[in-house]
């Protein structure tokens, strides 16, 4: 089968050739800039000191070249917007150092300064005229949110008399022709040079993501901005919050009108949301909030999807979330990331078991808190395997780690867990 191929089967249960690979296909399923450097250099793909290019410089995710791919026997291909979570566009492309001297290429607008402590901090659109958005801790590997709201740090006050739906919903909008161009122009140049499975992430379809709720990419934010604030607000404010959706909702059909207009059925998997239900021992928020808040939403896009469209709908939701797999399966998705098999209750043998003919499952592969990190080459070659055989039969599976490979990975691991998954793929 070739890789498109491959990928199509698995999502229709069937089972392929031999099992489908994701890695970098969307922002939650790809490596951290040092450790692609490192399995790059291991490979021999590049001279020593070769930068690698960092397309996410949130969570400094590298980019995945064709030659990786073909090496290690890549399936999926990420179709992504042409900005990228801090506004600017990955052009340009300019050399810089991490904190642990990993040559890398930083877009033009990757903008930072330097705090007396050490930290870094970047800029929405590269603009250093706004209040900073992004702060990476002195040695860290990645950049956290700024929350900002009505011109200073942090969530100011709100008065609920004075809030306002637009607000929270500045940067949701018509999809414009130059991005519009974009997706249209990548997924034919994906889909015509390359053999590979499209992952497409449109964005504007994740309601309530909180990566996404102090949007690091505008200058200045305004409404419901803060963590804490926005996760009392579907509380407190339950009627403004679901007003806030039901506007998105109403967006973003209008936009993947257009897209699928553009696109067709050249993408294989589109991501609706990012959105997280699960901590490491149990739901975040009750079911029945979930079907009162969020299923809502999600049904009707993925009906509109399901409706006009032959791509399959993703959802990535970390943690412990079985208590909400009847409920994603109600709403219409029919893939489930990143399949955090470490946290409570989800025992990837009982998931095959009661979800496998209705979801798949891509992700799951292997535990990246504590395996492939911190584990020996043999505990991660046998935690591999393990999966193959769980998830494997009858398709309805893409192997994938258990959301992005962090930085200081053993690269003995990462190799263990490459050779591995292409010795018992078949």
């Amino acid at each position: 089968m070739t890789s498109r191929e491959r990928v199509a089967a698995s999502l229709s249960h069937r089972e392929p050739d031999k099992i489908p690979f994701d890695l970098g296909g969307c922002a939650v399923t790809g490596i951290h800039a040092s450790t692609l450097y490192h399995l790059r250099q291991e490979l021999g793909l590049d001279p020593y000191g070769t930068p690698v290019k960092v397309h996410e410089p949130y969570q400094m995710l590298g980019q995945i070249e064709p030659d990786l791919m073909e090496a290690i026997g890549i399936d999926v291909i990420g179709l992504i917007s042409r900005k990228n979570m801090f506004g600017f566009e990955n052009k340009e492309w300019k050399e810089w150092t991490l904190f642990d001297g990993t040559p890398v290429l930083v877009p033009g607008d990757f903008n930072t300064d330097v705090e007396p402590n050490g930290d870094l901090l970047q800029y929405p659109e590269g603009d250093k005229s706004a209040l900073p958005s992004g702060r990476m801790p002195r040695t860290g590997f990645f950049f956290d949110a700024i929350v900002r709201s009505y011109g200073s740090f942090g969530q100011q006050p709100i008065d609920d008399d004075a809030l306002r739906i637009q607000d929270n919903l500045e940067e949701f909008g018509p999809i414009s022709e130059q991005d519009l161009l974009h997706f249209a122009r990548g997924a034919d140049r994906l889909f015509t040079q390359t053999d590979k499975a499209i992952l497409a992430t449109f964005g504007g379809t994740a309601f309530g993501d909180i990566a996404l709720v102090p949007a690091v990419w505008l200058k200045d934010p305004r409404g419901i901005r803060g963590i804490e604030e926005w996760y009392m607000s579907t509380a407190s404010r339950r009627d403004f919050v679901y007003a806030v959706f039901e506007k998105q909702c109403e967006i973003a059909i209008k936009n993947l009108e257009k897209l699928h207009k553009e696109i067709g059925e050249k993408v294989a998997a589109v991501f609706v949301t990012g959105t997280d239900f699960g901590t490491q021992i149990g739901p975040f928020i009750s079911p029945k909030t979930y079907r009162d808040l969020f299923m809502p939403f999600h049904k009707e896009v993925n009906r509109w999807v399901h409706n006009h469209t032959s791509w399959k709908s993703f959802i990535h939701s970390c943690g412990s979330v079985l208590a909400f797999l009847p409920d994603f399966v109600e709403a219409g998705f029919d893939i489930l990331n990143p399949v955090q098999c470490s946290a409570a209750g989800m025992d990837p043998k009982a998931l095959k078991a009661e979800f496998g003919a209705a979801l798949t499952f891509w992700g799951g592969g292997i535990d990246t808190q504590r395996t492939l990190p911190f584990g020996t080459p043999e505990q991660v070659a046998d935690e591999v395997k393990s999966r193959i055989a769980t998830f494997g039969p009858g398709g309805g599976f893409v192997f994938n780690t258990v959301h992005n490979i962090q930085a200081k990975v053993p690269i003995e691991n990462l190799m263990a867990m490459i050779e591995t998954f292409n010795r018992y793929r078949q």
